[in-house]
């Protein structure tokens, strides 16, 4: 399995629907900040739509997805000819649709994923506040097929309907978090999420540590990976992410090691070294700092959740 592929499964992020917009005219959909735990997401299928994250407006477009890793408040303004036309709420038995009688300009799916304490709090927290990806709909989109799928499903609303999209919602966070190819943001002055580096040499070094936490990499080892100076990888690798290598790199092993604590019964010391740690108590320090709790706690909650 690729690194990004084995970080992403390690997190186990859940999605769901929860209302599809059907709208004629112009509307404004106010978000208000998540949940704690929870990521809001925005799949736009069908019609213009303009997102308002405190002083960013990031333009949609069909085949745009929106994700905000910090569930902060945000507004969607519908791009429409005309005044809001009245729209009806209806709740099915998986899907709730908010939907105007007249035909509607966009056809707009929110949503959210949950995450749990350790891998899944570490992979959103490592992300951009805004990841912003634009794939279209066009026969070679990867949301060609999954965009329609979405749809159909959702006006089925059928047993099984919500296991379906939520397996779907998880498919749309790994295009999104992959990027759309093209190695920049569809949005000036957005940063992309490390999951979607197209430079070769940065990729090595993501590659590199997800495949061996446990060596004892220095900036200047990984530096060589990616065969460039110690200064210009810390000047790429920030530019390019948002984040500093060091910073990576202790939040890939506590992400490693996070999954490792809840997903194995491995002791304390074993997984200490899997991710590159003589001392427990070295690593214990690290993992606090990055996460707010003990590798202990972190057991004992997955333990008590049933996780």
């Amino acid at each position: 399995m690729d690194p990004i592929s084995r970080l992403i499964r390690s997190a186990r992020p859940e999605g769901a629907v929860d209302v599809r917009c059907l709208l004629a005219g112009t509307h404004v959909l106010d978000n208000p900040p998540g949940v704690a735990g929870q990521v809001p997401f925005h799949l736009l299928l069908n019609g213009h739509c303009v997102a308002e994250i405190g002083d960013r407006a990031i333009d949609l477009r069909a085949g745009d997805v929106l994700i905000l890793p910090r569930a902060a408040r945000h507004r969607v303004r519908v791009v429409a000819d005309g005044p809001p036309l009245p729209a009806e709420r209806h709740s099915g038995g998986s899907v709730t649709t908010l939907r105007s009688d007249d035909t509607a300009a966009i056809d707009l799916f929110c949503g959210h994923y949950t995450y749990q304490p350790g891998a899944g709090e570490l992979l959103f927290a490592g992300l951009p506040d805004i990841v912003h990806a634009s794939f279209g709909l066009g026969p070679g989109s990867p949301l060609h097929l999954l965009g329609e799928l979405m749809r159909n499903e959702a006006a089925l609303d059928a047993p099984g309907t919500g296991a379906l999209l939520a397996s779907l919602c998880e498919a749309l966070l790994v295009l999104a978090l992959r990027g759309d190819g093209r190695g920049a943001p569809s949005t000036a002055n957005l940063v992309m999420p490390w999951t979607a580096l197209t430079d070769a040499s940065l990729r090595a070094v993501v590659d590199a540590v997800v495949n061996e936490p446990q060596r004892r990499w220095t900036i200047a080892s990984l530096a060589r990976i990616a065969g460039v100076s110690r200064a210009t990888l810390v000047r790429r690798f920030s530019a390019a992410t948002g984040t500093g290598v060091a910073e990576f790199l202790t939040r890939t092993r506590m992400m490693i090691a996070a999954d490792l604590l809840t997903a194995t019964s491995r002791s304390l010391d074993d997984i200490a070294a899997s991710v590159g740690y003589r001392s427990p108590s070295a690593f214990g320090k690290a993992f606090r700092t990055t996460t707010g709790t003990t590798p202990s706690r972190l057991r004992r909650y997955a333990a008590e959740n049933g996780r």
